[in-house]
């Protein structure tokens, strides 16, 4: 079998290398590549493995970067000392992911692992990262330009305390209690503001973390939230939300 190391610490690729020689005499390391624009010069002049090793956090970027850059459906076990890289290379459907330092049997199993796998489901595999990166590395919305009349107001995103849905267009309202409509639907909000400052509440808010003041038991399950300038009928957490606004509050 044939591999392909992608490492930016060189001692970390040597160590890989002996261990997959101790598993395996036949496994050869056909490439060592350390850093993205290493790895994508390699691929793009043909270079190929059965089996792909990549460190996620490269001295040039993350590695995912690669993927995003060449088509292949070589498959990948990733390599990281970082835990919340690695928790992510495992939400993106990767054959396995190794926790420096790398042990012998760990390295072991992910490659027992990767023998049982469908080779058809590499392809999907490598989908799911490119993917994931992209999302990963979405650029939300740090500013509003509004027009009021003649004139444009630039309100940033660490400036809103909540949107607001209220006769028929939205309302954003800043931590000083300014109100501006702005040109967007709810839905659309929710996919261009920063998940982990912005929260859907209920059909008609979408509320910033630092404008929540506490959160109390409320009537048939759900939450209510005290914030400045949200009035009490506009600030419950409807019950079918409750669960995600927690979570989101505990992150």
């Amino acid at each position: 079998m044939k591999t392909i190391i992608i490492e930016d610490e060189r001692l970390s690729a040597e160590h890989l290398g002996n261990l997959l020689r101790k598993i395996d005499a036949t496994i050869e390391v056909v490439g060592t590549f350390d850093s993205v624009k290493q790895s994508i010069h390699a691929f793009e002049h043909g270079v190929t493995a059965d089996l792909l090793f990549v460190d996620i956090h490269l001295a040039d970027g993350l590695s995912f970067e690669i993927f995003n850059a060449i088509a292949m459906d070589t498959p990948i076990i990733f390599t990281t000392a970082f835990d919340e890289y690695a928790l992510r290379a495992f939400k993106l459907n990767s054959i396995d992911y190794l926790l420096k330092p790398i042990g012998l049997e760990e390295l072991r199993q992910a490659l027992e692992k990767f023998n049982k796998l469908n080779k058809s489901d590499y392809a999907i595999m490598l989908d799911n990262i490119t993917q994931a990166y992209r999302t990963m590395n979405k650029q939300y919305k740090s500013r509003f330009m509004i027009k009021i009349g003649d004139n444009i107001v630039s309100i940033k995103t660490d400036a809103i305390a909540h949107f607001i849905f209220e006769d028929g267009i939205v309302i954003v309202a800043t931590d000083k209690n300014h109100l501006y409509p702005v040109d967007f639907t709810l839905d659309q909000l929710e996919g261009i503001l920063d998940p982990a400052e912005f929260f859907r509440i209920n059909r008609k808010v979408i509320i910033r973390i630092n404008a929540i003041e506490k959160s109390s038991a409320y009537f048939n399950g759900r939450l209510k939230i005290s914030a400045a300038f949200l009035h009490d009928d506009n600030a419950i957490v409807s019950r079918e939300r409750v669960n995600d606004f927690k979570e989101w509050l505990g992150r």
